[in-house]
């Protein structure tokens, strides 16, 4: 089958089972089954693809047909201009997330030490290591499998990290000059709602903020002064409602200089303050 026919196959099938991205879709997972770019789509229509590959791609547009995403079925994302392994067990990085790690890395200066709450596949941490210098970082996860996902993105980018399994701060020792966290901050209520990719492929741990998505942020900021050192700064990520509420959290427990910043739709994405006292 050549390589054009083989695209519209999968385009038909997946519009067919009603993926709203079906022509992206079926193109990326044809490329990343041949190893090719758009660009053969233009200039190599007519080559013949390989058995073995037609198979396997078959296999993946039955994949992305069960709702399966598609970062889980190649079995990565890219973030902040690294590869991450993504698998059902951890959620999959989001843009709207590299603004969290962008506006960290504004006040980051090397040699600090990290903590990263519900560090899932590490995306968020080991960004901050990858674009610093000599800092020390913990990511910590209720999850053994998310850790084990964290653990082998360290690896993979050659990047030294810790990863302690437990209850957001359970197992946590010293202090931080920086904490950071996108914890999970949809309302129970809500979960059924959102699309099935997201809905029953991805873990529900993470998705899930309690009745009003906003447990994990009131016991985050209760705690983290106890984890930071004076002068330490605490980086949320929120939902696209949930930044007076958070604010508020964090100035009545103390927090200075809080501050919001939105992502990209210009919507409120990041939510950060400074604990109150000098820096080290």
């Amino acid at each position: 089958m050549e390589y054009r026919e083989l695209y519209e196959w999968g385009v038909c099938q997946l519009c067919g089972a009603g993926i709203a991205e079906s022509s992206l879709d079926a193109r990326l997972l044809l490329e990343e089954v041949c190893g090719t770019d758009r660009n053969d789509l233009l200039v190599h229509a007519d080559r013949e693809v390989a058995a073995g590959q037609r198979d396997r791609y078959t296999d993946f547009i039955l994949q992305r047909k069960s709702r399966i995403p598609l970062q889980q079925i190649v079995g990565y994302q890219e973030f902040m201009g690294l590869r991450f392994a993504v698998n059902g067990d951890v959620l999959i990085p989001r843009q709207d997330t590299e603004i969290l790690v962008e506006e960290a890395l504004r006040q980051l200066h090397d040699g600090m030490r990290i903590l990263d709450l519900c560090t899932g596949s590490g995306c968020i941490l080991l960004s901050l290591l990858h674009y610093s210098n000599d800092c020390i970082g913990v990511g910590s996860d209720i999850s053994p499998k998310a850790l084990e996902t964290a653990a082998a993105n360290a690896q993979a980018l050659s990047l030294e990290a810790s990863f302690v399994q437990g209850d957001l701060f359970e197992k946590i020792e010293g202090k931080f000059d920086f904490i950071v966290s996108n914890p999970p901050y949809i309302p129970t209520r809500v979960i059924p709602t959102l699309m099935e990719e997201v809905r029953e492929h991805e873990p529900a741990a993470a998705l899930d903020g309690g009745a009003d998505g906003l447990s994990f942020y009131r016991r985050i900021v209760g705690e983290a002064g106890t984890y930071l050192h004076p002068g330490g700064m605490l980086f949320f990520e929120i939902g696209c409602e949930q930044a007076e509420v958070v604010t508020g959290l964090m100035e009545q427990a103390g927090f200075e200089d809080v501050e919001v910043c939105k992502d990209f739709a210009g919507l409120d994405r990041v939510v950060s303050g400074r604990y109150p006292g000098r820096p080290r």
